[in-house]
């Protein structure tokens, strides 16, 4: 039987190798692995450890150009690359626009599925002298094709479930129809509890996956699952790809508990915590995602800086640093971040118009880069404009050498006398993930991408206690999470849609910009009203005064980018390039 696995190069074994800190001078000596016949692959141990390696490297983790919060009302990318097409109606199943080849990649995840059921197949045959190995790479890839079922399912519902690899000659055994979203789910879950049931609950290689990765990934697959989303009666037979058939509030109820038990299943090991390092809230949740291995993080992916780091400062710092702007906040999300005090910021109120980056939510400091906020000095080429180090998104009047006013742009507007091509459109940048000691115009950095983190964890936990009624148990996990970010605890009387609407603005702030929030607007249908309409900015101007201070207005402006989320979005076309090869596949509503 012919077997068509995707090849993998010596490269990425290379990367993977450097990644995990593992030396192996013999791997040196072996031929480029796209040289090898997919029959050599089974014969030798090692060959086997890489194949698996490169299903680790399918996995799409956040520090893209393009990050998958510019689809959300998180941010907008300053170019295209799909983008405009993906927030708009023009979302089609032809044009899928940044969903086909950044986010979704519905090809590559079931080629990667493919090489999952492949080894499934042959690692029987390999020789393994330690068969504890045989096992962990068992385990790692249960995990791993959950993973990816589980990106499909988020994105599109219901969908093929493939558990075994086909033969080229029969192609009629491909053509299978759309599995039911609970099949789905089902599937999913169960590679989870085999994975967990195999797997260490720590390597000696960091970016392994381990026993809390696939529990972690369970509690997130089971929650996204009971959401409004996909526990709609008016869900048919025939349509069962779209979310469950029954949904009875007793059924709600029992997949509610099934994502509490999931969440829950972690907490009780007692071996993760929120990251507190320092007194100062703002430090502490800067450093949750630059310390590597600290106490939250449950599973990751790591960087070499040397070889194949992170480009996220690069992407995405301000273009007066010589960055490239990239996926940058909107005021549509800055203007949600709370008072320190914990209540909502508002631009009608005459104080907070008047300073509104002063007395907000810890977490916002460390999120967000905003006009006047201290940042980094500037590259030796543009120090001279700025020994402060001070971000500057707006326009200001100054006195030029004769006396005279004239109005400046700001160092990282696109006016931007140090680069003006690829500055903000909307007054903000992104601060979270950034390493400031770094100089991203040459160095790559080396954070790690935080797949799944215990802050998520406790909150999956709360949101289902909310959903079954258990308020008072929840609120305790909520407020573990506030206070660490220094915001005031609940108090008791918070309840029932206050506590919910809690829960979701934790989620937004705390989750920030870590690919959850277009998920948890869709699940929640709430994507209709809060990712339509105007990409917001802000717009600063800057009055010198006699004294030589400055009064600051501040006036909420479109971006330059409209957005449209109808109800046909809350699931993504399948392809229609998918459909002509297998006509089982059914089209989800709206796209015909």
């Amino acid at each position: 039987m012919k077997r068509l696995i995707q090849h993998f190069t010596y490269m990425f074994l290379a990367a993977m190798l450097l990644v995990s800190g593992a030396c192996n001078k013999d791997i040196l000596n072996k031929k480029p692995l796209n040289d090898y016949r997919d029959e050599d692959v089974w014969k030798d141990p090692a060959l086997v450890v890489a194949y698996v390696n490169n299903l680790y490297l399918q996995k799409r983790h956040g520090f893209t150009e393009v990050m998958l919060s510019s689809v959300s009302d998180e941010s907008r990318f300053i170019h295209n690359y799909g983008t405009q097409t993906a927030v708009t109606e023009a979302l089609s199943a032809d044009d899928l626009g940044a969903f086909n080849d950044r986010y979704g990649e519905w090809q590559k995840y079931y080629r990667a599925i493919r090489n999952c059921n492949i080894f499934f197949e042959m690692v029987g045959q390999a020789p393994f002298t330690d068969e504890a190995l045989r096992q962990r790479l068992i385990g790692e890839v249960h995990y791993l094709r959950a993973y990816f079922y589980h990106t499909l399912v988020r994105f599109w519902g219901g969908v093929p479930v493939v558990k075994k690899p086909f033969s080229l000659e029969n192609r009629d055994e491909m053509m299978i129809p759309r599995g039911s979203f609970e099949e789905c789910v089902n599937f999913i879950v169960e590679d989870c509890d085999k994975a967990a049931g195999i797997l260490p609950p720590k390597h000696e290689q960091p970016g392994r996956a381990t026993k809390y990765a696939a529990m972690a990934l369970k509690s997130r697959m089971l929650l996204f699952a009971a959401s409004p989303l996909f526990s709609q009666q008016n869900i048919t037979a025939a349509e069962a790809y779209r979310g469950y058939v029954n949904s009875s509030d007793a059924q709600k109820a029992e997949r509610y508990q099934k994502a509490y038990d999931a969440a829950k299943a972690i907490i009780d090991e007692h071996v993760f915590s929120l990251y507190k390092p320092t007194s100062n809230a703002t430090d502490n949740y800067t450093r949750v995602f630059l310390d590597k291995d600290n106490s939250e993080i449950i599973f990751a992916r790591y960087f070499n800086r040397q070889f194949q780091g992170t480009s996220h400062d690069l992407y995405n710092g301000p273009n007066g640093y010589h960055n490239w702007g990239g996926n940058v906040p909107l005021e549509n999300f800055v203007s949600g971040y709370q008072m320190a005090d914990g209540t909502p910021f508002s631009w009608a109120n005459a104080t907070h118009a008047a300073n509104p980056y002063a007395n907000r939510d810890p977490r916002f400091y460390a999120t967000i880069l905003y006009n006047g906020a201290k940042w980094k000095k500037r590259p030796s080429d543009a120090i001279a404009l700025d020994p402060v180090g001070e971000i500057q998104t707006a326009r200001f009047e100054k006195k030029n050498a004769q006396g005279a006013i004239t109005v400046q742009a700001g160092l990282d507007t696109r006016s931007s006398a140090i680069e003006n091509w690829n500055g903000t459109y909307t007054g903000y940048y992104i601060r979270k993930f950034m390493d400031i000691t770094l100089d991203a115009q040459f160095f790559r950095g080396d954070q790690a991408w935080p797949w799944y983190r215990y802050s998520e964890i406790l909150l999956n936990a709360a949101e289902a206690l909310i959903e079954l009624n258990r308020h008072d148990e929840a609120r305790v996990y909520i407020n573990e999470i506030r206070t660490r970010g220094g915001m005031p605890a609940f108090a008791n009387t918070v309840a029932g849609d206050a506590l919910r609407e809690g829960l979701r603005y934790e989620r937004r702030y705390e989750l920030a910009f870590e690919d959850h929030r277009y998920y948890d607007a869709r699940r929640w249908m709430i994507a209709e009203t809060v990712f339509s309409g105007p990409a917001n900015a802000i717009d600063i101007f800057g009055k010198l005064n006699p004294d030589n201070t400055y009064t600051w207005t501040y006036k909420v402006v479109n971006s330059g980018q409209d957005r449209v989320f109808s109800n046909k979005h809350y699931l993504l076309p399948i392809m229609a390039a998918e459909i002509r090869r297998n006509d089982l596949i059914k089209q989800n509503p709206g796209y015909n």
